[in-house]
């Protein structure tokens, strides 16, 4: 099977320190991570400065008290990193893309030749972001966190309209952090049956079990949110694994892997020599017949294979043979 593309996001642990960016980068790196992604946005790309209850302070949840344009406008990064940044990833052997959240978005991306788009779960009722990302022709990988059937036909129509046949979804639960009982692993397994797609896993978990299961129910891609310390703080470190955790669920992903290996029903000759096959159990004579007390299936494998044993029942031996020999059809008068 191909490797697991497993995808370290950045997110807002940079906590608007550039150097902290870089360093977090290097660690993702050294973690086993295949890539490493962004978010690229400004605080009004997907919320405004409104004086309503929904654009108010949020009343529940890991966010609670922020408004969405403060809690944006700390989560940004600058855009003058990132290619700076893409540039660290790259220099370090791994692949470096992004999250855009509006067109703008977008055409930096394509500035800077990132190779593939991801949209986020919220944003997947964006249909127009979502085409416009698609025209871009590079690989779409998109999270349904909150996403109805509908909701993920009408963004995969975006992409294919756009001539973009190349889509992964990711089953993602949205909440922050995410628990075992809400992660409905099947699903992710059905996306790929009903909408004829790879599929992946977007994790917000703590743990890892559910990025364990989802490699080997066939994910072709895993996501999940890397801080460097989370004593360091920051909007998205409490549901961050820090570089000891996420190098453990890497290794476990790559140990799921090679389990699963290849579908194959050959047998090495070493292991065929364990088998059981028939043997020559008390000396004979020529011309002696066999009987089940003169030949036996037993182990090792490298005499005749014990389907034969009733066919050669009651025929006549042509040689001389002795306790311990592997008997074969040539042996026998058949």
């Amino acid at each position: 099977m191909s490797q697991t593309l497993i995808v370290a996001e950045l997110s807002a642990n940079h906590n608007h320190n550039y150097d902290l960016a870089a360093r977090t980068i290097e660690a993702m790196v050294k973690a086993g991570a295949d890539a490493v992604k962004f978010q690229t946005f400004k605080p009004d790309s997907f919320t405004m400065d409104a004086n309503t209850d929904d654009f108010g302070p949020r009343t529940a949840g890991l966010w609670k008290g922020y408004r969405p344009l403060d809690l944006y406008t700390q989560g940004s990064m600058p855009y003058e990193w990132q290619p700076k940044l893409m540039k660290v990833a790259n220099d370090l052997g791994v692949a470096c893309f992004s999250t855009p959240f509006d067109n703008e978005a977008v055409d930096f991306m394509e500035s800077m030749n990132m190779p593939i788009y991801k949209i986020a779960s919220f944003e997947i009722t964006d249909i127009n972001l979502i085409r416009y990302a698609a025209s871009k022709c590079k690989p779409m990988i998109i999270s349904t966190g909150v996403a109805e059937i509908e909701d993920i036909e009408l963004a995969l129509n975006a992409c294919r309209e756009e001539g973009n046949n190349d889509i992964t979804l990711l089953k993602c639960t949205s909440d922050y952090p995410a628990t075992l009982e809400k992660a409905n692993l099947l699903t992710m397994v059905d996306m790929r049956e009903k909408f004829g797609v790879k599929v992946g896993l977007s994790d917000h978990s703590m743990t890892n079990t559910i990025p364990i299961v989802a490699v080997a129910l066939g994910a072709t891609v895993g996501e999940k949110h890397f801080v460097l310390d989370r004593k360091l703080g920051g909007i998205d470190s409490a549901f961050s694994l820090d570089p000891t955790e996420f190098s453990s669920m890497v290794n476990a992903v790559r140990e799921v892997e090679k389990s699963l290996g290849n579908v194959t029903y050959e047998v090495s000759d070493s292991d065929k020599g364990r088998r059981r096959s028939l043997y020559v159990a008390e000396d004979m004579k020529a011309g002696d017949m066999i009987t089940d007390k003169n030949v036996r299936s037993v182990r090792p494998g490298f005499g005749l294979h014990p389907k034969f044993y009733n066919e050669i029942m009651g025929k006549k031996v042509i040689r001389e043979m002795k306790k311990g020999e592997r008997i074969h059809l040539g042996d026998i008068i058949i």
